[in-house]
């Protein structure tokens, strides 16, 4: 079973791991930073090394196990190798995940608009939320807000929790916990201090200034009472 490294800290971007199966093209480490495609955010992007020998890593994915996609005939099981992200990826996607987070629980808040679905990317994002129709003068609104909790640089933090005490404590509208299998009984939960707290699987900062500016670049209907709303970070 991988350990997934990415979880406790989403800052390391090199480490070194064995190879515990090696398949046509992929291969199992018995730990990772990779962070596999998922809830809206995509895989990290990188290289492994062996020596003086260098894979690309093209794609990371989830499944019984955590398989890194290689661009040609992995090396063997057992062997030693060094993981090396992409770093600027992987901070984007840290940046936009936590801005997703914040943008979130405002429009929940604000709007009583809950989310029902993300994507981010390393330079862009949206998400979808059920509400009516979003003005000109909301959108200013909504950056204006999200930026305020930007300057006010409030520390984000992740943990885990027993998922009984989840469910009595946190915010069934933003946790959704409903919708996790009945065997997941502990829970990651990312904390933006005195603002929000939901279940998360994904790397993000250690706190809102690191985010950036918020640029919300526009809306659109996707359906009855459903918004998508786009946006960016400068």
């Amino acid at each position: 079973m991988t350990e997934l490294r990415y979880l406790v800290d989403s800052s390391v971007v090199a480490f070194e791991a064995t190879v515990e199966r090696a398949l046509d093209d992929r291969i199992v480490l018995d730990r990772t930073h990779f962070y596999p495609e998922g809830g809206g955010q995509p895989a990290d992007r990188g290289i492994i090394e062996v020596g003086d020998e260098t894979w690309t890593v093209t794609d990371v994915r989830k499944a019984d196990a955590v398989y890194h996609e290689l661009d040609r005939t992995p090396p063997a099981a057992g062997t030693t190798v060094t993981g090396r992200l992409d770093r600027d990826r992987r901070e984007a996607h840290m940046r936009y995940h936590t801005a997703q987070h914040l943008l979130s629980a405002l429009l929940l808040s604000d709007f009583d608009a809950p989310t029902i679905g993300n994507q981010l990317y390393a330079d862009r994002a949206r998400i979808d939320v059920a509400c009516d129709q979003f003005t000109d003068d909301d959108l200013a609104r909504i950056e204006s807000r999200a930026n305020d909790l930007v300057d006010d640089a409030r520390p984000v933090a992740w943990y885990t929790m027993d998922r009984a005490a989840a469910e009595r404590t946190l915010d069934p509208e933003r946790t959704r916990l409903d919708l996790l299998p009945e065997s997941v009984d502990e829970l990651r939960i990312v904390e933006i201090e005195g603002y929000d707290r939901t279940a998360c699987a994904g790397t993000h900062v250690e706190h809102t200034g690191a985010i950036g500016r918020v640029r919300v670049t526009g809306r659109m209907t996707r359906g009855s009472g459903a918004e998508r709303l786009s946006f960016v970070l400068d």
